[in-house]
């Protein structure tokens, strides 16, 4: 990518007062609620590093926005600490008593039995303790307030709500709908969300520490809520989480940046190839936005995702084998399939449509230091079943397991962890890391992320306007999901007459993913941010 792009993209941001888009010279934080990022600006202006405000901003996301995520899913992380990146999987388990004979109709999407062994308070203790700078109560105070004091709900969260209310009545216990409707209906946009027992909870861990949520009180009362109600989840199963792993992360360079992302069960390298197969489109059909460069874009997310479902790898044995699917001649080979028809090779069956939430956040610090951290629920609030006493909402991350192969890396056993499809990433730019950035999105993560930088690096778009321009995806089947009225209307007529099945979607829609992240200038001083559109969130650091 030639310099002149990066430094134009860069002098066209245009910070806005609604924090979807940022400058400052102290650091960045971008997340999906402006309570999140509040809560990681605080602490990075107290002198705490990118890990510190990345934690105190993802128990606050668990707070403000628990349709996405919180101490009951997983997460996943990317750090960039002096000059030395790491990647963290805390996944979640499958309980011991979970297994494939165990379920009846739709318990593995709702209730109780739908729950795996939450990873995420272990990821955010450890990523503290091992790589923290300030005290663990300090890190956890802005999460404990929020809960405590709460928030206004807003319009997206009374909607998400409202649909999903059929899900909440379907849990016999009625916990979830309990704590997170009023009175078995959506809160009213602006109604203030106080949620005392989450509020207890956090004080329990900012003074016994995170290991607090495994053992003795906590693990006894998730013990007796799931016994009571049919789960699987046991206080033995919480005592045998592991600490998260830390692997090595994947890279490939996308014209000439390079871009760094998590490896196995996370998908990365779904995002790296598709990265690699839009290397070889020459970027002038890309800025010409016509039917040709978008059906390129769309044949390419087909073949990546298919790769993936066809070629999954087990995180424990994929550094010894090396990663075949992202080697330059597969993506080359890949690549120069690409008819000019979408291609009748490709399974036409189409799954259903997922309605998967997560979210992410993006941290940079004074120094440099980054965190890019994706977190989970798995479907929109997670099993809709509430832990008793305790505030949050179980996952419901049994959905993400195979249930047909037993040689399947991800099949459903005990102790075995989820697929997942998260991708936070770093990109760097003359091998200076530039910018931190992930989106949620289920199977949309990696086109919705590929997109984004595509419209830097090909367009020469500032990292705002990249993040509010048109977005599209297209499933394994050549379902074409896009915002109709952002396109050219002869673009999607062109679309569907090669073949796709157009799937016309809102402008700004929810359903395609949500970009966040910051920016390191690299041609001047201070730091960028941009939250997406789509979601409650903002972006800000401290002035300096």
């Amino acid at each position: 990518m030639r310099p002149l792009r990066i430094r134009r993209a860069e002098d066209a941001l245009e910070p806005v007062g609604d924090g979807k888009s940022a400058a400052a010279g102290g650091g960045m934080v971008s997340t999906a609620s402006p309570h999140a990022t509040a809560a990681g600006v605080r602490v990075l202006a107290a002198g705490g590093n990118a890990v510190d405000a990345a934690v105190a901003a993802a128990l606050a996301l668990g707070v403000a926005e628990p349709q996405a995520s919180g101490l009951g899913g997983q997460s996943s992380a990317i750090l960039h600490l002096a000059g030395r990146t790491v990647t963290l999987d805390g996944s979640s388990r499958a309980p011991s008593l979970a297994h494939i004979g165990s379920f009846g109709k739709g318990e593995r999407s709702n209730g109780y039995r739908a729950a795996t062994i939450p990873g995420t308070p272990a990821l955010l203790g450890y990523m503290h303790l091992r790589y923290g700078r300030l005290p663990w109560a300090d890190v956890v105070e802005p999460s404990i307030r929020l809960a405590r004091d709460g928030y206004e709900v807003t319009s997206l969260q009374h909607a998400l709500q409202e649909r999903e209310r059929p899900n909440f009545e379907r849990v016999p216990s009625g916990s979830g709908a309990r704590y997170f409707l009023d009175g078995g209906k959506p809160y009213a946009v602006g109604a203030r969300f106080v949620q005392k027992d989450l509020a207890a909870l956090h004080e329990t861990l900012a003074s016994e520490g995170f290991k607090a949520f495994y053992h003795g009180e906590v693990a006894d009362t998730i013990d007796k809520d799931m016994r009571a109600n049919g789960g699987f989840l046991r206080k033995d199963d919480l005592a045998q989480v592991p600490w998260p792993v830390e692997r090595p992360a994947l890279e490939r360079r996308y014209r000439r940046l390079k871009v760094v992302t998590l490896p196995p069960p996370a998908a990365g390298r779904t995002l790296l190839l598709v990265l690699m197969m839009l290397t070889q489109v020459h970027a002038k059909v890309i800025r010409e936005q016509g039917t040709a460069a978008y059906h390129r874009m769309a044949e390419t997310f087909r073949k990546a995702l298919l790769t993936r479902v066809e070629r999954p790898f087990d995180p424990a044995t994929y550094p010894q084998f090396g990663m075949p699917t992202i080697r330059w001649s597969a993506a080359k080979r890949m690549a120069a399939s690409i008819g000019e028809r979408v291609d009748p090779a490709l399974p036409r069956a189409e799954p259903p449509l997922e309605a998967a939430d997560t979210t992410h956040l993006s941290v940079m610090d004074r120094d440099g230091n980054a965190v890019g951290l994706t977190q989970s629920i798995e479907r929109v609030y997670g099993s809709r079943a509430a832990a008793d006493g305790l505030g949050f909402l179980y996952n419901n991350y049994m959905l993400a397991y195979d249930t047909s192969n037993p040689a399947h890396p991800y099949y459903l056993r005990p102790g075995a962890v989820p697929w997942s499809s998260v991708a936070p990433s770093l990109v760097f730019h003359k091998e200076r890391l530039w910018m931190v950035m992930g989106s949620p999105g289920s199977e949309r993560i990696p086109p919705t992320l590929a997109q984004f930088l595509s419209h830097i690096v090909d367009r020469g778009l500032s990292v705002d306007a990249a993040m509010r321009a048109p977005r599209l995806h297209c499933s394994i089947a050549g379902r074409l999901s896009l915002e109709a009225d952002r396109f050219d209307p002869a673009v999607v007529d062109g679309l569907a007459g090669l073949g796709y099945e157009i799937d016309r979607r809102e402008p700004y829609a929810f359903y395609l993913g949500a970009v966040h992240a910051v920016v390191r200038r690299a041609y001047g001083d201070g730091f960028q941010g941009v939250a997406e559109v789509r979601r409650d969130g903002t972006a800000a650091g401290p002035a300096d």
